[in-house]
């Protein structure tokens, strides 16, 4: 039996910022839950499951938050998953629910990611001391920071790219309502004046620390024949993972992230991304994760990614343009910032993107990576069925 299609008919989010102190995270998802509904026109009795992740639960010190969440998300007396996949879980939590209604155990699917980082420290959460992980620089930007200068040694890439990533992901932001960071001076010098936290990875190079929430609506056909609005069709999806050490591994372009993109890509019928793919919204926490990705995904040879930067061919109104919504690089509440590449992917083949739209995007990617760069997650979306 061929699979139910899977469509996007309901997107929410909430503004991320800094410090949301005005909700409790009970109060942070229903908000981007109701919007996400209100989207779909379909109220919590419509909804048949619910699907929810986050990052892991020392960030805010809640233990299986999911539990006592139940029934902020209209979940009491039905199925509710939790999932948990690092950085990548709001895009792998995305995955679980499609798979839920393309299997027919559901008919429509409410999934949700959060994180509330304000009542939480992750710069100091993620830097565990020994034995249990390799020493390193405080927060992900230290284990991070020498597979960047890797990539730049391979690829004869110059020091201004993630400065150009940067300063392209912080003007995109400015067109999106939603987004954390609206530096409305921002200029290519100030970021390229920034401090250098790890070498040569500098502090407007890197993501915030965010409180937010994203949430979807995903049906079957038959739900999007009732939709309001045009939905977005999942066209694939595909999660892989891979230890984040281990004889042979290459961190600059891991063989999990090909693997995925591979998958995503066949299941899709697509043969040349670079051609066949409008746009992309990518996880890139830190600004030189753009060029290696491009690699990584199919867009560009290997060590060839920071020349469609340089190019401005990311740029919004580029060839193939990058992060849309001004990126993980403008907002990261960490649990969420998977869902929110899916949904701004979903978004943009709706119409629905506002001023941060591509014009006559018809097939977008929407990829999320997380733990040490070992777990991926990837969906591509179009604006038409996928064919049968």
């Amino acid at each position: 039996m061929s699979k139910e299609p899977v469509a996007v008919v309901g997107i929410g989010q909430t503004k991320h910022v800094a410090a949301r102190r005005d909700v409790s995270i009970a109060g942070l998802v229903r908000e981007a839950a109701r919007r996400a509904l209100d989207d779909a026109e379909l109220d919590w009795a419509d909804i048949d499951a619910v699907v929810i992740g986050k990052a892991p639960d020392f960030f805010e010190g809640v233990m299986m938050p999911e539990l006592y969440l139940a029934d902020a998300l209209g979940a009491v007396g039905k199925p509710m998953l939790r999932v948990h996949t690092a950085g990548s879980v709001g895009g792998s939590t995305a995955l679980v629910a499609a798979g839920l209604v393309a299997a027919r155990v559901h008919g429509t699917v409410l999934t949700l990611a959060f994180e509330k980082q304000s009542e939480s420290n992750a710069m100091w959460g993620l830097s565990l001391p020994i034995p249990f992980q390799q020493p390193l620089l405080a927060g992900a930007g230290g284990f991070f920071a020498p597979h960047v200068r890797a990539y730049m040694r391979r690829s004869g890439a110059p020091d201004t790219v993630g400065s150009l990533v940067a300063y392209k992901n912080r003007r995109n932001a400015l067109k999106n309502p939603y987004a954390h960071l609206h530096e409305h001076d921002i200029t290519l010098e100030k970021v390229q004046a920034s401090p250098m936290l790890w070498d040569p990875i500098r502090y407007s190079e890197t993501c915030p620390s965010s409180d937010g929430a994203c949430a979807m609506v995903l049906t079957d056909r038959a739900g999007a024949a009732r939709s309001p609005r045009p939905p977005a069709w999942m066209h694939g999806g595909a999660m892989r993972s891979e230890p984040t050490l281990f004889a042979g591994k290459d961190a600059v372009s891991p063989q999990a992230g090909k693997d995925c993109a591979a998958d995503v890509y066949r299941q899709a019928g697509i043969a040349d991304p670079r051609r066949e793919i409008d746009a992309v919204e990518m996880y890139v926490p830190f600004s030189w994760y753009e060029p290696m990705w491009l690699e990584n995904l199919g867009f560009a040879d290997e060590g060839e990614g920071w020349k469609l930067t340089e190019s401005g061919v990311t740029e919004l109104d580029g060839d193939l343009p990058v992060d849309m919504s001004g990126g993980v690089l403008s907002t990261n509440p960490i649990g969420a910032s998977g869902m929110i590449r899916f949904a701004e992917a979903a978004l943009q083949v709706r119409g629905q993107a506002g001023e941060h739209q591509v014009e006559g995007a018809r097939r977008v990617l929407g990829h999320a990576y997380g733990g040490g760069s070992q777990f991926f997650a990837m969906w591509l979306v179009g604006s038409e069925p996928p064919a049968s």
